[in-house]
């Protein structure tokens, strides 16, 4: 799988990080053995399915629970099935995996932030390395509508209704894939995406733990959300999820200070992942046109967070609950977020500390294969809502994806930006 080129001036950087990552990871045995088995995994549950979307799966029988339209993890099944056809080349493969992406078309006018995630995973590796027209088109015009509800005054795309509730939330899951989304539309979407990463960044970061839902009240201020509770598994996750795609996408439209404050949001992040020796800085950078920064409310302002004990290769679903479920889940997005931040850092010259996020996301990744994938190649011990009890250990399709994901980082299989 290779990265649709974008002709910017950081494409060469890039390419060359992408290379320098296959030769960094080596053989790694156990990862081509989880890899081949999630893909076999992939097929059984594309067969037991069918038109449907998989949501979670019983640990046990690992029979799935479905959905019709896939609700907002509806563009990781899509992103499974794509990583199939990309790895087999078979037509049949090809076929499913692009009916399953025109699937998603339902959401394109939805009212939900979470349109990042079904939209750019649903359809980054169809468009790119799958080089499929209509999916192309499927993301463009999601993103239009995404940047359509692009808030000014908050700076951010909202929560929104789609799923019930108050839709003016700022929400750590919105950030993933948003920022990649709006990004590609030009200096416009550009703002958009930078507003909408760097405010939820301070929200979120203006507590610590970090809070991973805000409701915004008056006079542009912003109340906090009770759910999901900080502690979260999924907050820092998604968070460098997002730090990391803004980081690559944004990076010809930022000045050097900006680009320095979110590589300092990405360094006080992973500080708690990381020995003290090991954390990562801001590199310096030549300074390019500036995007402008939302304005930040007295109470919203960034802090430093405290440093804590090294947090656990496989966090609890709730910090505060160490012997409640686990969450896989989060663990695979931090697999990926860590290996797409050091391809940024390699490239920037940072080789060493790229080799330590690599350090970590491998750790990660062992854990995962070999402490919580099962034979038949699914990955248990996801908690979906551990406040409501649902699925708290379970399969998760979104922790198959992003597994699948870390797994193809670190073999050499797909370059870090493909999806």
């Amino acid at each position: 799988m290779h990265e649709t080129p974008h002709g910017t001036a950081h494409e060469k950087s890039r390419e060359q990080s992408h290379q320098q990552s296959r030769e960094a990871t080596g053989h790694v045995p156990w990862a081509d053995r989880a890899w081949a088995a999630v893909l076999e995994r992939t097929g059984q549950t594309a067969a037991e399915v069918g038109p449907r979307f998989p949501l979670y799966a019983d640990p046990e029988t690992g029979t799935w629970k479905t959905t019709s339209r896939g609700s907002w993890t509806g563009g990781f099944w899509a992103g499974l099935l794509w990583l199939r056809a990309l790895a087999s080349g078979a037509p049949q493969d090809r076929s499913a995996a692009a009916a399953c992406t025109r699937r998603l078309a339902h959401w394109i006018d939805q009212d939900t932030a979470t349109r990042g995630l079904i939209f750019w995973y649903g359809t980054g590796l169809a468009a790119g390395p799958g080089g499929d027209g209509l999916a192309a088109g499927l993301r463009e015009r999601a993103a239009r509508s995404c940047l359509a509800a692009y808030e000014p005054e908050r700076q951010l795309v909202p929560w929104g209704e789609a799923f019930g509730g108050p839709g003016m939330l700022a929400r750590v899951d919105a950030v993933p894939g948003l920022v990649p989304l709006l990004a590609g539309l030009g200096a416009e979407g550009e703002r958009a995406a930078y507003g909408h990463l760097t405010r939820h960044l301070t929200l979120s970061r203006s507590e610590n733990p970090p809070r991973p839902a805000w409701q915004a009240g008056p006079d542009d201020g912003w109340t906090p959300c009770a759910e999901p509770a900080p502690g979260w598994s999924r907050t820092t996750p998604w968070l460098l999820l997002g730090l990391a795609d803004g980081l690559h996408c944004l990076a010809d439209g930022i000045g050097s200070r900006a680009a320095g404050a979110l590589w300092e949001a990405a360094g006080q992040l992973t500080a708690p992942r990381l020995a003290p020796a090991d954390r990562i800085t801001a590199p310096r950078l030549a300074p390019a046109a500036p995007l402008t920064a939302p304005p930040l409310a007295p109470a919203a302002r960034f802090t430093v967070l405290l440093p804590s004990p090294a947090a656990p290769l496989v966090p609890p679903a709730q910090e505060d609950q160490p012997s409640g479920p686990l969450d896989t889940s989060a663990a695979a997005i931090e697999s990926v977020a860590l290996l797409k931040l050091a391809a940024l850092a390699r490239a920037t010259g940072r080789g060493s500390e790229a080799d330590r996020l690599t350090a970590r996301a491998r750790q990660i990744l062992h854990r995962l294969c070999t402490g919580h994938l099962t034979a038949r190649g699914a990955l248990t011990d996801g908690c979906y809502d551990a406040a409501r009890a649902l699925a708290p250990r379970h399969e998760l399709i979104w922790g198959d994806f992003f597994l699948a994901v870390g797994l193809a980082l670190l073999t050499g299989r797909m370059a870090p930006f493909a999806t």
